[in-house]
């Protein structure tokens, strides 16, 4: 295979399947995404078998538990992502919406208007449920896809790419709408980001911290991303312990693989002397390692001393790293030197404090009183979720529909002219 031929040749089909898509009509969308949704199920067998593959693979290369966990597939992983397929369905249509209309003296009417990216590249790495999210969301928004998943879910990611693939054949629709990169050489990646800027409008990585560096330093479209999920937790004062400690366990411990577990804790001085240790005993109850700054270890021993590089680190495992401050704009300071701008919760029954965090803190996600897991497109009512995006520009947090488009003005006249 020559890449650069077989790359240049998917972004031209892509480009040709992008005025297909965009004719499509609401109801058109929504059927196909209900066809995608019946395919995924009807392939179900053949999706769990091309999953083992991969499975066995990672497995033979010692691949870490946590990232084998992303990779499985079961009947019950398989029905949710079909179900979230629906969940698109009843969401309404992002595109065709009138943002913002004036009539101008001079009888002209302006309008602008959403409508879709165009073709969006996403790169992506373990978890073959993007490639049915990504799709839906894309199609939902009119946007072309073309996918490049990783080498660990190759055959899983492939055979999804079929099924959606098999539905926009059954509507007789143009199946180039959502394209597959089927090679795992690496090239073909570098030739997306670098070489593909006539036919790709954005891209869209969704893996770790060395996948979207490699793209945000390639890239020469534009990106929507993040690099780390360095998420922290400040505990007031004034925090309910029992609150606390609920809200700590699910925000480091449900999930620890995802960009929405909390990294580092942050607590009062003053409420640390009383609870610390009640924190430790229910993280350590939760197999969770616990690394702190000298001020904490005094209080508890069974704290590991934290070094420098804790406070930037994500750990993505049971790890959590714990900060003694004395109040809240020490702890602000804390978060903007070493937070990655993506998820921030304040734990406190002080409400005046509660809104001074929200204003704040600078990421694109801010909590008060909730687990910072709750980062996440459905949970927010976006449906799926492409991406959370860090950047200030376009998008900003979880990247649903409404982050899958952008808008032209439209100008109806009655035959003025310019003076």
């Amino acid at each position: 295979m020559i890449i650069s031929n077989y790359m240049t040749n998917i972004g031209q089909q892509a480009v040709k399947a992008s005025a297909d898509l965009k004719s499509l009509s609401t109801k058109d969308k929504n059927n196909l995404l209900l066809s995608i949704a019946e395919s995924i199920r009807n392939e179900k067998d053949k999706i769990i078998l091309a999953n083992q593959e991969d499975i066995s693979l990672a497995e033979k290369n010692n691949t870490p538990k946590v990232m084998i966990n992303r990779l499985m597939l079961n009947n019950e992983r398989i029905e949710s992502i079909a179900e979230s397929v629906e969940d698109i369905v009843k969401l309404p249509d992002p595109i065709g919406k009138t943002l913002y209309e004036t009539k101008r003296p001079n009888g002209l009417m302006i309008a602008r208007v959403s409508v879709p990216l165009g073709v969006i590249g996403i790169v992506y790495e373990s978890r073959p449920n993007v490639t049915v999210d990504a799709s839906v969301l894309c199609i939902k928004a009119g946007n072309v896809a073309i996918l490049r998943g990783g080498s660990e879910s190759f055959n899983s990611n492939a055979c999804l790419a079929k099924a959606i693939q098999s539905a926009l054949i059954k509507n007789n629709l143009n199946k180039d709408i959502i394209q597959f990169v089927e090679t795992t050489d690496r090239i073909a990646v570098d030739y997306m980001l670098a070489e593909m800027i006539d036919t790709i409008d954005v891209i869209v990585p969704r893996g770790g911290k060395g996948l979207v560096k490699k793209v945000q330093d390639m890239a020469k479209v534009p990106v929507i991303g993040h690099l780390e999920g360095i998420c922290h937790i400040y505990v007031d004062k004034s925090a309910n312990l029992d609150t606390a400690i609920k809200i700590i366990h699910n925000a480091k411990l449900r999930r620890t693989e995802i960009c929405g577990a909390a990294e580092t804790l942050l607590i009062d001085e003053e409420y640390a002397r009383d609870n610390l240790d009640t924190i430790v005993t229910d993280l350590h109850n939760g197999g969770c390692e616990v690394r702190g700054d000298i001020l904490s270890k005094k209080i508890d021993d069974r704290i590991l001393l934290a070094e420098e590089k804790d406070w930037s680190t994500e750990y993505l495992d049971a790890i959590i790293s714990i900060k003694l401050v004395k109040n809240i704009d020490e702890a602000i300071k804390h978060i903007t030197k070493y937070g990655s701008g993506h998820t921030e919760s304040i734990i406190t029954e002080n409400q005046e404090l509660a809104e001074k965090f929200l204003n704040l803190v600078d990421s694109a996600i801010v909590m008060h009183n909730t687990s910072t897991q709750f980062a996440d497109g459905g949970e927010f009512g976006l449906g799926a979720e492409i991406g959370i995006s860090t950047g200030r520009l376009h998008a900003r947090g979880p990247v649903g529909l409404e982050g899958l488009t952008t808008y032209k003005y439209t100008v109806k006249g009655s035959g003025q002219i310019r003076p």
